[in-house]
């Protein structure tokens, strides 16, 4: 049986985490222009690596232990606008072909049907 005291607790941390989360997406503009988007996965390339490299030193110095040099991140030109669009195109052209091709297909099913029972 889980107390009281902690289910409040275990719901403040969640409530705290997700509104940290939306208040980031927010602040940085995430949900508008993409080039907004792209602007910030641009900062976040810049400034997470040296974090990590922070955090991973710090582990190193408070527990002992040793963790290798992990590998730089390669470089990607990929640029989220371009992406997005052609999956949007083609999940849009996939869904306005939908209802013909599944008369199509259901044609063909009872031609293959007809013959199989003669």
């Amino acid at each position: 049986m889980v107390s009281p005291v902690w289910s409040m607790m275990r719901f403040l941390i969640k409530g705290s985490v997700a509104g940290g989360v939306v208040y980031l997406v927010y602040d940085q503009e995430l949900l508008g222009p993409s080039n907004r988007s792209q602007e910030a996965l641009q900062r976040a390339e810049e400034v997470v690596p040296p974090a990590m490299y922070q955090f991973s030193q710090y582990v190193c110095e408070q527990t002992g232990l040793k963790i290798p040099q992990l590998p730089a991140p390669p470089k990607f030109n990929f640029h989220i606008r371009e992406s997005w669009n052609s999956g949007i195109m083609t999940v849009m052209s996939a869904l306005s072909v939908a209802p013909s091709k599944a008369c199509e297909y259901t044609k063909e099913g009872w031609e293959y049907l007809k013959e199989r029972i003669k």
